[in-house]
């Protein structure tokens, strides 16, 4: 009946609409006559509803995007919405965000299309779902992805009208994007040598399909204050970045004399979140491993309770924590479960496994004897379609068939015979591609920038690759891995803040008029697992043109100034202090001048 009335109609209707919305969130109109109690919420939804109501009773002014999930819930406007899609019109945006709760993205001005991001549970693909992601992308995208920094993959340049048969395409290989993008659940991620490391307590991919599972079927886990990460890691020697994750749980041996038995458990940290600066926070509770989607769920339960629905910028549970401490959040947490968790102290936890910074890269010995992983450099994570079924077919000719996706853009294949190494390396590089790296590319991390997302501020993949390329021309004796990432905007989807050199995306006033040019302020000294730490900022809107000189400078007198091959990067800019680092650029512009 919609097709009946005219554009002003339409609008009509469209502020009725919202008028009643309104007066559900304020309990009703002032007609003078006291106004009946709102009835109680029932459903999977009941949670939020019941969280947003609270909020509006104590003064607070709901945030759009709340109202938006308010006025029409995404999963029952999903029919509206192919079908306003499939006339090729770009969605409004409050249907821009009911659209991510199915993983499409709407990306203009940077592109006139949808990105879809995918879930992919510990990031392992079989090979022929692998292929048939590259099929969809050539029918309906861009005919490329991207490895995204959740072991995931992205499809840009999908049509209006692409968007549901896309999705319909996932559905077949076995795959969905449900609840990839705005304030739901994001990708599970869990060690991506789970099952082939010889380092690992625990294989973690039973617990990332659980939770894959868990969350895809409880619709009141979907429309959260915000989004929220999870990561299981298996304390294997590569890690997963678990101490970036609202959620982490990591593997750790819990020796004789705890409060509970020896063992593998899983030690619970919570509240990481690099783009606001902070790192997940140790709880002290270990859980069996059969424990945590409860846990999980409770959690995240407190969470959808208490979270801040009207800031934007304050709304992750970082916040909450903030404001309540660990002790305070954990309490709601046990009477949510209805029982206490347990807790250990950390002397009694024998210290994790180190790790390898370059096991995502190259050949490595499985557990197996006489397997092997293999891990591709993806330049800043791009594929094409047709890279991606040659890839598929040699994880199906050459290996176990399993593609496993790295939170550093790359993949990794597994179970590949002695015999098979040197073809497996053969092919590969005929594709252009390497499974060697250089020590600034095997660190290389890059979000999509500006050329695919608006919110970025720089061409973040297109200058990563330029730094590298500058670097590795200048400074062939580099030596060490030093990892380089660069994030487009404050959503930091590069972690650029855990990097031993972040470069935030900036816009660079160049002229008295307000001129601007694309650039960066740069922090070093980030890191990850047992040097987990926020990085420090040096330099504040530095041209892109200038950033790979920059970055040269910093390496150089790293080379120049360390105590030795055994001192990290992340030691020496620690040793070295900030206000040294800022100087070199200094230094730098003077030689120049000579």
């Amino acid at each position: 009946m919609a097709d009946n009335f005219d554009a002003e109609q339409k609008r009509y209707l469209e502020g009725f609409s919202h008028g009643i919305t309104a007066v559900r969130l304020t309990g009703g109109l002032g007609t003078g006559a006291p106004a009946a109690p709102p009835a109680e919420p029932t459903g999977p939804d009941a949670i939020h509803i019941k969280a947003q109501d609270r909020t509006v009773r104590n003064g607070g002014k709901l945030a759009e995007q709340e109202k938006w999930k308010r006025a029409e819930n995404p999963f029952e406007g999903h029919n509206r919405l192919i079908a306003e899609a499939a006339t090729g019109k770009a969605p409004k945006p409050e249907d821009n965000f009911r659209w991510r709760y199915h993983g499409l993205f709407w990306v203009a001005p940077a592109q006139n299309s949808y990105m879809c991001r995918l879930r992919i549970p510990n990031g392992i693909l079989h090979h022929w779902q692998f292929a048939g992601i590259a099929d969809l992308a050539d029918a309906h995208g861009g005919g490329y992805s991207h490895v995204t920094t959740r072991a995931n993959l992205q499809v840009r340049e999908i049509g209006p009208e692409h968007g549901q048969p896309f999705l319909d395409g996932l559905v077949d290989l076995g795959l969905t994007a449900r609840g990839t993008g705005a304030d739901n659940i994001r990708n599970v991620t869990g060690s991506p040598t789970a099952g082939i490391d010889a380092q690992e307590l625990l294989d973690t991919r039973p617990l990332a399909r659980g939770w894959h599972n868990h969350i895809l079927n409880d619709r009141s886990l979907y429309g959260l204050p915000r989004k929220f990460n999870v990561a299981f890691d298996g304390g294997g020697i590569l890690p997963v970045l678990e101490e970036t994750n609202d959620i982490g749980f990591q593997a750790v041996e819990v020796l004789p004399g705890a409060a509970v038995a020896p063992g593998v458990w899983m030690r619970l940290v919570l509240g990481g979140i690099t783009g606001h600066r902070d790192l997940a926070r140790d709880t002290g509770v270990v859980l069996a491993p059969g424990e945590c989607n409860a846990v999980a769920d409770a959690i995240i339960r407190v969470f959808i309770e208490n979270g801040d629905r009207t800031n934007r910028n304050k709304s992750r549970m970082k916040y909450v924590l903030d404001a309540w401490g660990c002790d305070k959040y954990l309490a709601a947490v046990e009477e949510t479960l209805g029982r206490k968790l347990a807790r250990v102290d950390p002397a009694h936890v024998k210290p994790r496994g180190g790790f390898d910074r370059y096991a995502h890269v190259g050949v490595h010995a499985q557990v197996q004897p006489g397997l092997n992983w293999i891990g591709v450099v993806l330049p800043v994570g791009k594929m094409t379609s047709d890279q991606m079924r040659a890839l598929a077919e040699i994880a199906r000719a050459c290996g176990d068939g399993q593609i496993r996706l790295t939170v550093w853009q790359n993949f990794l294949f597994s179970g590949v015979p002695d015999a098979k190494v040197a073809e497996v390396e053969a092919r590969v590089e005929a594709l252009g591609l390497s499974t060697k790296a250089s020590s600034i590319r095997a660190g290389l991390v890059a979000c999509t920038g500006n050329r695919g997302c608006k919110f970025a501020a720089s061409d973040t993949k297109g200058h990563a690759l330029l730094i590298a390329d500058h670097v590795e021309a200048r400074l062939p004796e580099l030596d060490v891995p030093v990892n380089v990432h660069l994030t487009g905007c404050h959503h930091s989807c590069a972690q650029h803040y855990i990097g031993d050199i972040g470069l935030i995306g900036a816009k660079v006033v160049v002229s008295e008029e307000g001129d601007t040019v694309e650039g960066y302020d740069i922090v070093v000294g980030g890191g990850f697992g047992e040097a987990a730490r926020i990085g420090t900022e040096i330099w504040k809107a530095v041209k892109a043109e200038d950033c790979p000189s920059r970055v040269e400078s910093l390496l150089r007198d790293y080379l120049g100034q360390r105590a030795g091959p055994q001192e990290s990067f992340q030691a020496y800019t620690a040793r070295r202090g900030p206000d040294a680092l800022r100087a070199l650029a200094e230094d730098r512009m003077l030689e120049a001048a000579e």
